[in-house]
């Protein structure tokens, strides 16, 4: 039995999501209580049981607690189905959290799988659809497993409606570790506002206000493709492609919120990341990557590791967790520059 507190750490929804994961992937029984502590409203909201439907799809779980305000769960996993799979979260919960769920088990299932995923796309506390298709999804592709996506309606609270389809291929063989100790060179780098059902000047500010500060050229500042029909919403985002790894930043706006401070916004958590040049990647990528690493390094029994810019509460919950459920050490070594986390075979 895997016993989780769900008020450890970061107290939201992280916990519950990887311990989900981990319980699919060692197929040993999960109970989770304090679901979400730390939050203003704790239990399961609508994006956190969509998840824990998710997982139970994909592996036939008998699950116990999977409620709506609900804050003790029981998933008890069956075996992991490779499949055609229709997850939907109604209104704009976040459709990619219900991806990094279930993505882990599907990694290793017997065969590719699809998903059709609908709700929020763009989301405040949650990764966009952007920053997983260009900065996570290449590093799947590392390990020798396949993660292709495709967006086909964007999805911004509080309407949501975003469609995005994924497409899962487990490696061919092992799943490979790596090191991913530096970022490398930039090789390009741009900014891109989506900002359907609102006036266009809105889009022309932010971007505007962006430009100047960093001095990027007319051609690296974009508007997005998003129709008129897919808002009201906006994103203002910045993509840098290094050589080894690419990050992506979100700031959203708000009604009230001016367009010089949704750039700013932006621009100070872009800036972070680039005062630590020693870091690979930045905070949000790290603790993905920590459990997609980990799951490598249990397959293959090789140790893997990777520098990021700052460890976060989120990273220190995984650098946990981890271990409790899957044999495989992982541990945060602060003492350079910046942060390396390293995993390895346990023994």
């Amino acid at each position: 039995m895997i016993e989780l507190d769900g008020s450890e750490g970061e107290g939201g929804g992280q916990i519950l999501r990887t311990g989900l994961a981990l319980a699919m992937l060692a197929q040993r029984p999960l109970a989770i209580e304090r679901i979400r502590a730390g939050r203003p409203k704790p239990g399961l909201m609508r994006q956190h049981l969509a998840c824990v439907q998710a997982a139970a799809a994909v592996c036939g779980a008998r699950v116990q607690g999977a409620e709506l305000g609900a804050q003790a769960l029981r998933f008890e996993p069956g075996p992991v189905r490779a499949g055609a799979y229709r997850f939907a979260i109604a209104g704009a919960g976040s459709c990619l959290l219900v991806l990094q769920t279930v993505l882990p088990a599907l990694l290793l299932a017997d065969g590719p799988s699809t998903l059709h995923l609908s709700g929020g796309t763009h989301n405040p506390w949650a990764p966009p659809f952007h920053f997983v298709e260009r900065a996570f999804a290449p590093l799947v592709r590392r390990t020798g497993a396949g993660l292709e996506l495709t967006l086909r309606r964007h999805g911004f609270h509080p309407a949501g409606g975003g469609e995005v389809l994924a497409t899962v291929t487990p490696a061919a063989g092992t799943l490979q570790p790596f090191d991913l100790m530096a970022r490398g060179e930039l090789r390009e780098a741009w900014a891109d506002c989506l900002a359907p059902g609102l006036p266009r000047r809105i889009a022309a500010r932010e971007l505007a206000v962006f430009g100047e500060a960093t001095r990027w050229a007319p051609e690296q500042l974009r508007h997005g493709d998003a129709r008129q029909d897919e808002g009201p919403g906006n994103a203002l985002m910045a993509t840098l492609v290094h050589e080894h790894a690419t990050e992506v930043f979100m700031a959203l706006g708000e009604k009230s919120l001016p367009s010089e401070q949704v750039a700013r916004r932006l621009l100070g958590e872009m800036r972070a990341f680039q005062a630590r040049p020693a870091a690979a990647v930045g905070p949000h990528l790290a603790d993905q990557l920590a459990l997609l690493l980990a799951l490598a390094v249990w397959r293959s029994g090789r140790p893997a590791r990777f520098s990021c810019s700052q460890a976060t509460p989120h990273l220190r919950t995984q650098c946990v967790v981890i271990p409790r459920v899957l044999p495989v050490t992982a541990a945060i070594d602060e003492a350079g520059a910046v942060p390396v986390v390293r995993l390895a075979p346990a023994g």
